[in-house]
């Protein structure tokens, strides 16, 4: 038995599902905006403690990447299936390095006691702790959505594999690439506030 599909509707429902993530995070940037304003030296003084160069290699891989799942696509519909293959394996891997250099990044402020709630933070002043209080939440909710993505890319991988999604049937490969944009778009937002704001 033939089972029905609608692409339209899957774009549809996809794109609706974005637009409550962009809300999600919309609704956080409004309440880093306001605490900035109300905390501006303390914010930027703490921005500095920042590790530029890591975000700029972080930001640069995401870029990368969203690069490669947007090739990714054409390559499907070109009916490349290897290469398509290929670039969704570089995304992954992409997202995968990302994810150790947060960690890092995360474990050396953990280790020098820079988290809300260390007696280091409670004799910083509030300023300090709303900053990190916000870019651990905020940059922790976007990590989370990078496991997702790869979570879902790696889906899409394995649907390729299996010649499951072809070039007449590649709606579920776009939605991922969506996705993944969105990973990529929040992170432009973060990037600056966070590391530039200095």
């Amino acid at each position: 038995m033939e089972t029905h599909r609608d692409d339209t509707a899957s774009k549809i429902g996809m794109w609706l599902f974005l637009l409550t993530e962009m809300l999600l995070f919309g609704g956080l940037f409004i309440v880093y905006s306001i605490y900035r304003y109300k905390n501006q030296e303390a914010f930027h003084q703490a921005a500095h403690e920042l590790d530029v160069v890591v975000g700029t290699v972080n930001t640069a891989i995401l870029l990368i990447s969203s690069a490669t799942v947007a090739m990714s696509i054409s390559a499907i519909q070109l009916k490349n299936k290897k290469f398509a293959l290929f670039l969704l394996g570089t995304t992954i891997v992409l997202g995968l390095v990302f994810l150790v250099n947060k960690y890092f990044e995360w474990g050396i402020k953990i280790q020098h006691h820079i988290y809300p709630g260390s007696e280091v933070m409670a004799q910083r002043g509030q300023g300090d702790i709303l900053f990190f209080g916000l870019y651990y939440f905020m940059t922790g909710l976007h990590a989370l959505h990078i496991i997702i993505g790869l979570v879902f890319i790696a889906v899409v991988f394995a649907r390729i594999w299996n010649d499951k999604i072809s070039h007449d049937n590649f709606a579920l490969h776009e939605n991922a690439g969506l996705y993944w944009h969105l990973v990529d778009l929040i992170w432009i937002f973060l990037f600056p506030l966070f590391y530039l704001i200095t």
